[in-house]
């Protein structure tokens, strides 16, 4: 047959355009004894996973395992939706709410690098409305009444680095029953259509739960860091996270919402029973497009994005040729940062663990109860989506289900698992 000089040209386009899709799309993927692991161990726990999904446990699942750089299993088992039966597919999106803290975080650290604000800078030099904090403070009711809520002005104010490490004394109302989350419940702060500005200013009006910079408490602190790269960069939250991560990533389907067609339809569903994320707080559809940026809990993204992010973590801050943090920077953030600090009532981080900025740090081989390196970091996001990455063991893996119920089962059986499968 002829080949035309048109014909060979189309061939070539396509051929070029196959290639760089194939640059863009993922980690090269390796035989699993090539990296260290046991392919029958690694495909018993893709049978884990496919029977839980039959089962009903969860309705799919996707886990993505790299190690040296290449990704040693990459499977989706079950369904991507109960309700239309559609099958999991390694590149359905999901929710992965906390898991958006450390690219928020991450952003923030670009613009530290850039000498536009110090960690030690108070919150409210970015946002007037946080300078005169109060902590709230519970008092026994008179006569064995009810306990009543005071307040006292806050010793020192928010900072930056306490946003990031959640000690500012902002917390989450959503679960836990303090008398301070109460007033966040009774305030709705979570309802309405707002933007990041408007949300801080609600959480200013609040009472802290703790004075800053004395206890680790798992909060909002994450949003209104959002809000202060959206002040220092001028750009909206999502807008200079595209800049800075996101498009140099080739992180295509990472967004806080998917307002196009063809992503929606590859949304991953719960069940209709299992969409509870905390007190008054349900899933949400990320097909309807709001105001709120939320850099704590907002983000849509894939496996294959969040590897991205994680490669680039592991590689001291750069992937693909593009750099996004120093490597000196990557390991101050990966770092404990909890040293004289309280851990409080609901330390999410857990046992054995500290936290870093953005990241939960392990401080010891042992301790937690499941198998891990000191100097792993992870983090975990409300509906079911997992991740740690372990610089000792060049590792990292992605684990995605929508599932609320199931996070804190799979939280220690994968970790178990993964390092069960390791071989060298």
């Amino acid at each position: 047959m002829k080949l035309t000089v048109t014909r060979f040209a189309t061939l070539l386009s396509a051929l070029l355009l196959l290639f760089v899709s194939a640059q863009a799309q993922s980690l090269p993927r390796v035989k699993p004894a090539d990296a260290g692991f046991s392919a029958e161990k690694l495909d018993h726990i893709k049978q884990v996973l496919a029977g839980d999904a039959a089962k009903g446990t969860v309705p799919g699942a996707v886990l993505l395992i790299a190690r040296h750089g290449k990704i040693v299993m990459f499977d989706a088992v079950g369904v991507q939706d109960p309700g239309t039966k559609a099958p999991m597919a390694t590149d359905s999106i999901f929710r992965i709410y906390s898991m958006s803290k450390p690219i928020t975080t991450v952003a923030a650290m670009t613009l530290l690098e850039e000498g536009k604000f110090a960690l030690s800078d108070p919150v409210s030099r970015y946002i007037p409305a946080f300078a005169q904090m109060k902590v709230g403070v519970e008092k026994p009711g008179e006569n064995d009444g009810k306990p009543a809520l005071d307040v006292v002005p806050a010793r020192r104010p928010i900072t930056i680095q306490d946003l990031m490490r959640h000690t500012s004394g902002i917390t989450y109302g959503f679960f836990g029953n303090s008398m301070v989350k109460r007033a966040y419940v009774e305030a709705g702060v979570m309802h309405g259509d707002y933007t990041n500005a408007e949300f801080a200013e609600r959480i200013a009006k609040l009472p802290l739960a703790y004075p800053p910079g004395t206890t680790w408490d798992y909060s909002h602190s994450t949003d209104i860091l959002g809000r202060v790269v959206e002040v220092v960069s001028g750009k909206s939250l999502y807008e200079y996270e595209k800049q800075r991560i996101l498009d140099p990533l080739s992180m295509k389907d990472t967004a806080f919402y998917a307002t196009d067609k063809a992503r929606q339809s590859r949304i991953a569903e719960p069940f209709p029973n299992d969409r509870t994320v905390g007190i008054d707080a349900t899933i949400g559809d990320p097909r309807v497009a709001g105001k709120w940026e939320s850099g704590g809990g907002g983000m849509i993204s894939t496996a294959t994005d969040y590897s991205r992010f994680l490669q680039m973590m592991l590689n001291g801050g750069q992937f693909d040729g593009k750099r996004i943090l120093s490597p000196r920077t990557v390991a101050y953030m990966t770092s404990d940062h909890t040293d004289g600090i309280t851990p409080g009532p609901l330390y999410l981080p857990g046992v054995g663990y500290g936290f870093g900025l953005g990241f939960a740090v392990r401080k010891t081989n042992g301790g937690a109860p499941y198998i891990g390196s000191a100097g792993e970091y992870h983090w975990n996001g409300v509906a079911g989506t997992i991740f740690w990455v372990d610089p000792k063991e060049d590792m990292f893996v992605v684990f995605m289900i929508q599932s609320p119920r199931s996070l804190q089962h799979y939280m220690a059986y994968l970790r178990d698992m993964v390092y069960g499968a390791m071989v060298q």
